[in-house]
């Protein structure tokens, strides 16, 4: 695991500087501490942080090129598959000199090209340049585990792992992009290929970029499939599951450094050390994180899994984050991100990282066995679409007719919540149920200036589009489909790589193994939610190996006490930043409407704690990062 960044002159004749490229990889030595390449051709530079996980040996350095030095390579990411690979090429001729699974990226695109990313198995994010051809290659993995950013003008492309290396150009200019913004308070988060800043873009998971005489193509190169359907008894796909699982979490254990698992007390990280402990000689090194509130804490369950499989312990308690982590999330996560589980999940890749290098978790379970409970309710909706969207309406607008006091009654108030919903498409309806400020909500927020830069934006339109783009033809899947294409991917992906890489431990995801996820995809919905059964197929696989309290507890899910925080730690810190005339002169937002989420919040009268986290958030992030520059932050 790597930090990477190049940068090409689209000028053949202009000559790269090496302290561009310097200070471009500078920012990323937290994603890689033990060594720093730079690789430089006329108008060309790929530069390299190293977190040695594989062949410790110098020989094993990045960037890496063939034998001849005609292709180069700079690698973020674990090829898993890469012994395999190395065989068959180099039974095609080619020469190896290190045990390094970076080496199999110039060789595999040395041989097929572009089609060298069907041979990946892993998570990836790399850059070629082809020394004959003069031409660029950058791609990502299949579902994001891995980030890749750039930023193009008339004169020069730049690649990273992290916006703030590209911010280190002084061409790359600091501007807002006010539809990233809308994206952010409408989900939480910016969805690909949009970032914050305008001009700065994501390379979409599963998708390659080509730059060639100043041309740019890009492409993608793998979709999830839900259809055709495999025809298995339950029986048999419990069989297949178990020996995929552990296949997955075994070529995961490859590593020349230590090694552990996150431990949740969940279903899937539970699963994970269940197998890690029965594929190892050793104790499997497990840490949790959980808090003082119980509502929040899962620290028992995980004592409860690690016990039965005679795990090296460790725990951690987090407290609010307000004089130490926020800040430090503000900048390693480069742009506004609203899941304040990346606080939780920082202090655990703290912890992690003072006793082991690499760590495998169970991020991805939830997406393929349909183990969130708006998946329950997102398919009883569906029953209620057999009536007209214009009739839930009706009823709905004869709701918000009731007198005031009428409309606040629990039964008037639930008829409301039912009807206004059903009034929309399943996809908007699905869009408003896992976002943040619905459309409403940001339109009583906007200031009116800002408000009239938005009159094309319509964040939940991706989606309608990713609802379109599945094969699914069960509702369920499509649904699954739309979260591994937009939540997965640019939620809970993004928070695992940033909160881990800040402190430079490699996280390992074996449910997000593709061929495990394509195994699981093309099974029936029903082996996945079966009435308000979730992950049916995988606590079946589990149930004898993993204790029944685990399986058959109701989800906790890994969040933090913001309601609580809000009203004690973080409540003068929130006042003093939001409604301070440095965050009102900004333009974006009705003062007046933030210190009534202010207000109700403490009050007591209503939850608005994940509003005013995705406000707080945006803020600091704005002054770190729009006020200031990267360069400025050196001591964060």
């Amino acid at each position: 695991m790597c930090g990477i960044a190049g940068k090409l002159y689209l000028d053949p004749t202009r000559v790269m500087a090496r302290q561009e490229l310097a200070a471009m990889v500078g920012t990323l030595t937290h994603r890689g501490p033990d060594g720093e390449g730079i690789w430089i051709d006329k108008n060309i530079g790929l530069a390299h942080r190293r977190l040695s996980i594989i062949d410790l040996r110098t020989v094993a350095a990045q960037p890496m090129s063939n034998e001849d030095g005609t292709v180069w390579v700079t690698f973020n990411g674990e090829i898993y598959n890469f012994n395999e690979l190395r065989k068959d090429l180099e039974s095609r001729g080619h020469v190896f000199r290190t045990n390094s699974d970076t080496e199999v990226i110039v060789h595999s695109y040395e041989e097929y090209g572009r089609d060298c990313l069907t041979h990946l198995r892993g998570m990836f994010a790399f850059a070629v340049w082809n020394t004959n051809t003069r031409t660029l290659f950058i791609a990502r993995d299949r579902v994001g585990k891995k980030p890749l950013v750039y930023y193009c003008d008339r004169e020069r492309f730049l690649f990273a792992s992290e916006i703030k290396s590209l911010l280190t150009d002084p061409a790359v200019q600091v501007e807002v992009n006010s539809v990233a913004l809308d994206q952010f308070l409408a989900f939480g988060y910016v969805p690909a290929p949009l970032t914050s800043f305008t001009g700065i873009k994501k390379l979409p998971a599963a998708h390659w970029l080509e730059l060639r005489d100043g041309r740019i193509e890009i492409g993608r190169y793998w979709k999830l499939h839900y259809t055709p359907k495999r025809k298995l008894s339950l029986q048999d796909a419990v069989a297949e599951l178990q020996w995929r699982l552990a296949e997955a979490v075994k070529i995961r254990l490859v590593s020349d450094v230590p090694l552990g698992a996150f431990l949740s007390g969940g279903i899937d990280s539970s699963a994970v050390v269940a197998y890690m402990a029965q594929a190892m000689n050793r104790p499997v090194r497990t840490f949790c994180v959980g808090f003082e509130d119980a509502k929040f804490d899962e620290r028992p369950f995980a004592r409860m899994v690690a016990k039965q499989f005679g795990t090296d312990h460790t725990e951690l308690v987090v407290k609010a984050p307000v004089a130490d982590i926020l800040p430090r999330l503000i900048w390693h996560y480069d742009e506004p991100f609203g899941d304040s589980s990346a606080v939780p999940s920082y202090a655990i890749s703290q912890l992690t990282r003072q006793y082991v290098t690499v760590v495998l978790n169970g991020d991805g379970g939830d997406e393929s066995f349909a183990g969130y409970d708006r998946y329950v309710v997102n398919r009883r909706a569906r029953i209620g679409d057999t009536m007209p969207r214009w009739l839930w309406g009706s009823i709905s607008a004869s709701m918000g007719a009731l007198p005031k006091g009428l409309q606040g009654l629990a039964p008037f108030a639930k008829i409301n919540r039912v009807s206004s919903a059903l009034a929309q498409s399943p996809e908007r309806r699905y869009a408003k149920w896992v976002g943040h400020f619905s459309p409403d909500q940001r339109y009583a927020l906007y200031a009116e200036g800002f408000r009239s830069t938005l009159t094309q934006s319509d964040p939940e339109a991706l989606f309608d589009q990713v609802f379109a783009d599945s094969d699914a033809d069960d509702w369920i899947d499509a649904t699954l489909d739309a979260d591994v294409n937009l939540y997965l991917t640019d939620d809970l992906l993004v928070k695992m790589d940033r909160a881990t890489m800040a402190h430079s431990l490699e996280a390992r995801s074996p449910l997000l193994d593709h061929l495990f996820m394509e195994f699981v995809a093309s099974l029936p919905a029903e082996m996945k939610l079966q009435g308000a059964e979730k992950k049916k197929l995988l606590k079946a696989a589990l149930r004898g190996l993993l204790p029944d309290t685990i399986l058959d507890r109701p989800k906790m899910g890994f969040g933090a006490p913001l309601q609580n925080w809000f009203r004690t730690d973080l409540k003068d810190m929130a006042h003093d930043v939001l409604l301070s005339p440095r965050a009102t002169q900004r333009g974006y937002f009705e003062p007046k409407v933030v210190a009534g989420l202010l207000d109700d919040h403490c009050s007591g009268k209503e939850d608005q704690s994940t509003f005013l986290w995705d406000l707080l958030v945006l803020e600091l992030w704005h002054r770190t990062f729009v006020d200031g520059r990267p360069g400025q932050l050196s001591g964060v």
